[in-house]
């Protein structure tokens, strides 16, 4: 080989390792990226390729597998729960599965040959897909096996050699280190997510108000945020509704709303106050223990009917966040605009105002969080119309459907979390 040919050589296996890497990286869903690289591989180094994956208990499945011609493949005829590793390592899967490798299958043998279940399944496959010659390298990354690259060969004209095991193991080093990337990274975005969920109360029973809750993570993003809603009853009676949003979208996020929300509940317990007085004790409380959190939040007082079948007070006070959207039994909705301030965390000394309205029987209050109603390159304006148009469309629909409907219409392509709080009075007894 020339000098020149020599150097081209070394430029596409620069190239290739590079255009693996990048397809792996280039979204934030690991099956995803795995398939990317793969078809990178198939169209410059094999005939198909296979990635098995095992799971933190050990439990092995084949999640990936790319063929150069994909009607060459029975669709879901392929990928899923394989046989056990077995202890003894019996076959090049498994010794794989338990560290050794690369290896070079120059030879490749009947299914008849197997010599147990796992080793089985990889000789059928070979079987299926007219492999001559394949290379199955571990995915390791930090010391530990994470699973297999498997890279076939059909043409016996042209195998797989010895020179071709360093290219194959720089590949498989620099994509086992994103796929433990990217583990991590769902596995932390999995506690967080956990953790913020754990922090959504459970709602009070109080009769003649229903009260309905939803929280969705965003579907277009992998992060935790800062979204919360709560309701309890205070001890005169009157029920609280919260929902708040803190600043970020990070576990950090998470720490503060909790913190957030365990103040508010004491502060309204303990001073049991006017709506706009609890937050400006809310904002001094934030402002000593928590330096840095900004916040917006809704906290609202449901106090009960003076007569019977007449409208429920509704005392509240906003600091920053969107405005609550009545929706009458009969469709007709309107916001509540008045009782506005500033976000907790900006001015701890900014005094607060509490508006009051009503709530008429089978009306419906709605508090939510901007991934509801906000979409890049729109108007609020917009989102603020769309979701007066689904509310009132939901009007007499059960409130756990009219909450259900709400998140699917809105929230399905938000870039941000989303919750709501739904409350819908009864008349109450005579």
């Amino acid at each position: 080989m020339s000098k020149d040919e020599d150097g081209r050589t070394r430029l596409d296996r620069l190239a290739l390792l590079a255009d693996a890497e990048a397809a792996l990286a280039s979204t934030l869903d690991l099956l995803d990226g795995l398939r990317r690289a793969c078809r990178v591989l198939t169209g410059r180094l094999g005939d198909w390729c296979v990635v098995d994956l095992l799971d933190e208990c050990g439990t092995l499945e084949r999640a990936v597998v790319v063929h150069r011609t994909p009607e060459a493949l029975v669709p879901g005829g392929y990928e899923g729960p394989l046989p056990p590793v077995p202890d003894d390592a019996g076959g090049p899967l498994p010794r794989v599965l338990r560290g050794a490798g690369p290896l070079l299958l120059a030879d490749i043998s009947p299914p008849n040959r197997a010599v147990n279940p796992l080793h089985a399944r990889q000789l059928e496959l070979f079987e299926q897909l007219a492999a001559c010659s394949a290379v199955i390298t571990p995915l390791r990354a930090r010391r530990e096996v994470l699973g297999a690259l498997t890279v076939a060969r059909t043409d016996p004209h042209h195998p797989f050699t010895g020179a071709d095991l360093p290219l194959i193991e720089d590949l498989v080093r620099g994509l086992a280190v994103q796929v433990d990337n990217a583990r991590l990274y769902q596995q932390t975005q999995r506690i967080a997510e956990r953790f913020q969920r754990a922090l959504l109360p459970e709602l009070p029973h109080v009769p003649n108000l229903q009260i309905a809750a939803r929280y969705a993570s965003a579907q277009t993003v992998a992060q935790v945020g800062g979204d919360w809603y709560d309701a309890f009853v205070l001890p005169r009676g009157n029920t609280a509704l919260v929902i708040g949003d803190v600043t970020g979208h990070d576990l950090q996020a998470a720490i503060d709303m909790s913190a957030l929300r365990n103040m508010l509940r004491g502060i309204a317990v303990d001073r049991r106050e006017p709506p706009g007085e609890v937050l400006r004790r809310l904002d001094i409380a934030s402002h000593t223990l928590q330096h840095d959190a900004t916040a917006t939040c809704i906290y609202a007082l449901v106090k009960q009917p003076p007569h019977h079948n007449g409208p429920w007070p509704l005392h509240h006070s906003c600091a920053g966040h969107l405005p609550p959207l009545l929706t009458t039994a009969e469709g007709d909705t309107r916001y509540f605009e008045t009782g506005a301030g500033l976000l907790i965390g900006l001015d701890p000394q900014h005094q607060r105002p509490t508006a009051i309205d009503h709530l008429p029987p089978h009306s419906t209050l709605l508090l939510y969080t901007d991934g509801l109603i906000e979409r890049r390159s729109e108007s609020l304006e917009r989102g603020f119309a769309r979701l007066r148009q689904h509310a009132a469309a939901l009007s007499r629909e059960p409130l756990e459907t009219f909450c259900d409907e709400l998140l699917g219409g809105l929230a399905a392509d938000s870039t941000d979390d989303a919750a709501l709080l739904a409350l819908r009075p009864s008349p109450a007894p005579a």
